[in-house]
């Protein structure tokens, strides 16, 4: 089939791109084999981005995209048939009919789109260290928190408590004894203190470089509601992918907190999301836009899962494509499993420059009728080398074409526009307005305060609160006796109370697996013992 055989080039299982000696065709079935766009500053990147985007979202496949420069923005709005465009489509053999696509906008911030956040569990010591730039003694000091935090049933959803649980492990320097015993707190230390020594001047870093972070606007980013990513994963009633934009101009100011963020949400998607094998269409593409961000500096220990992840979220369904300046910013190991390649322009104007546009030649499959280093310095605006996986899922050679143009708008929308298109959105109301559950911060201020009923943490809304999960560790608790106040405990209590925990964990361990997000901050004491921390430190459901 030709591009002349569609108006829109588009056919049910390929999406028309481009257009020279032969056509670019990026076949639905291989988007999930992940992708590349690449080009220097103002070669056209964004524009085959769109092209993209439009295309997945025609096809019934919802796209998520980060937006640094609101240039996307516009694919919200009906297309302008400007000269210049109806003449490259015509030259084409395309039809240019004006589109839009269903667009919702999302903003860390809550400024120009709807506000995105996650809980500090949800994020995990992994991200979270990232995202501080601590180094391995203080992160070390964070897996101690963390794992005080799921041991003692303390929900971390905001930054006041992962605060308040910094300040708890802290050990009391002056107390010593009994004196130190007595403290209400004396069971959160003593449990830190048992995975090696935390010490106030470590936990006081912390507790700096987390200013830094809320500086910079974290604290709009950690709360309730937390994000759904199923909100991500919707058609429109046409039957169309819906277009998620992320509003990341004011993001980017913040470049670890932008990355980790998007680190975060692929993380999610690799967590929550079954095996789906090979697909006829993605379920899901994921645009990450200034990739180089993800990898700068980024500890050996943290590329062995962004590796891990991306390698493996195929057979999720989903599709990654990280869109930067030039394919050397993105590790060799990563960018070996980018298999549909968009090339545009690189200048090579001092000889580290023409390393990279070498470097850049050698990622495609050889075209003989081309000399690929040479035709990457020559590339003008809208044009690229295309390589995208054909027949059994091996590269194509390597073809000069010329973008097909967007059938949206190319450019940014006004204020007055988003305003229509956020009031009319599906998740209108749902993340708008932030929920202060209770967390941490308020549990440890019980125990302070000396309020709270009893140091067992399924007394915090878990096993030993209300509801079925209540209800099952209040029977279990019974039978073995170990639901009771105590003091030291006999062998026999120890191993009963052993029993009793591991038995109720696997109980409830099934029903958490069907317990969702939005009650985190209830029963996040009863089902911490029974959530696994996942590969990049979000939270596994088993």
């Amino acid at each position: 089939m030709t591009a002349q055989d569609s108006k829109l080039g588009d056919t049910d299982d390929k999406i028309f791109v481009g257009k020279g000696n032969e056509q670019a065709w990026l076949t639905l079935a291989f988007a999930n084999r992940h992708g590349l766009v690449t080009g220097a500053t103002g070669t056209g990147k964004t524009v085959s981005l769109q092209v993209m985007a439009e295309g997945f979202a025609r096809a019934g496949v919802p796209v998520f995209a980060a937006d640094i420069k609101g240039d996307l923005s516009g694919i919200s709005e009906v297309g302008v048939p400007a000269d210049f465009i109806v003449k490259r489509a015509t030259e084409m053999g395309l039809t240019f009919e004006p589109d839009q696509f269903s667009t919702v906008f999302w903003d860390v911030f809550g400024e120009q789109g709807h506000p995105v956040r996650a809980t500090v569990t949800e994020m995990g010591p992994l991200l979270l260290a990232r995202m501080l730039d601590l180094n391995d003694v203080q992160e070390g000091v964070l897996n101690v928190a963390f794992r005080v935090a799921d041991d003692n049933g303390l929900t971390l959803i905001d930054m006041k408590d992962l605060r308040a649980l910094l300040d708890a492990i802290v050990p009391d320097a002056g107390k010593k004894g009994t004196d130190a015993e007595d403290s209400p707190l004396a069971e959160i230390k003593k449990a830190a203190q048992g995975f090696g020594n935390v010490t106030k001047a470590t936990v006081g870093t912390i507790q700096r470089q987390l200013l830094v972070l809320e500086n910079q606007g974290a604290t709009k980013f950690f709360g309730e509601p937390a994000l759904t990513l199923k909100d991500f994963m919707k058609t429109d009633r046409d039957g169309r992918g819906m277009v998620n934009i992320l509003v990341a101009d004011k993001l980017l100011q913040s470049p670890r907190l932008y990355a980790t963020f998007l680190l975060w949400m692929l993380s999610e998607l690799f967590e929550e999301l079954p095996e789906a094998g090979d697909l006829p269409k993605p379920k899901l593409v994921f645009f990450f836009d200034e990739a180089h961000l993800l990898f700068n500096d980024a500890p050996k220990a943290l590329m062995d899962k962004i590796e891990q992840v991306v390698r493996l979220i195929r057979s999720k369904g989903v599709g990654v494509y990280f869109v930067t300046q030039n394919p050397v910013d993105v590790p060799d190991r990563v960018l070996g499993q980018l298999g549909n390649r968009v090339q545009h322009a690189l200048r090579a104007f001092t000889p580290r420059d023409q390393k990279a546009v070498a470097a850049a030649a050698q990622t495609f499959r050889p075209n003989p009728k081309l000399d690929t280093a040479k035709v990457i310095m020559e590339l003008g605006k809208g044009e690229a080398l295309v390589s995208f996986l054909e027949g059994n899922g091996t590269p194509a050679m390597v073809e000069r074409v010329m973008i097909r143009p967007p059938s949206a708008r190319i450019g940014p929308i006004t204020p007055e526009e988003r305003k229509a298109i956020m009031d009319a959105s599906p998740v209108k109301g749902k993340y708008d307005t932030a929920v202060d559950a209770e967390s941490a911060y308020e549990m440890i201020q019980k125990r302070i305060a000396g309020t709270a009923a009893t140091a067992d943490p399924g007394a915090a809304g878990g096993i030993g609160g209300g509801g079925i999960l209540g209800q099952i560790g209040s029977m279990v608790g019974t039978i073995f006796g170990t639901n009771v106040k105590r003091g030291r405990l006999s062998t026999g209590q120890v191993i009963a109370r052993d029993v009793t925990r591991s038995v109720t964990n696997q109980v409830i361990g099934g029903m958490a697996a069907n317990i969702g997000k939005s009650v985190a901050g209830q029963l996040g004491g009863s089902i911490g013992r029974t959530l696994v921390r996942g590969a990049l430190g979000g939270l596994l459901r088993r």
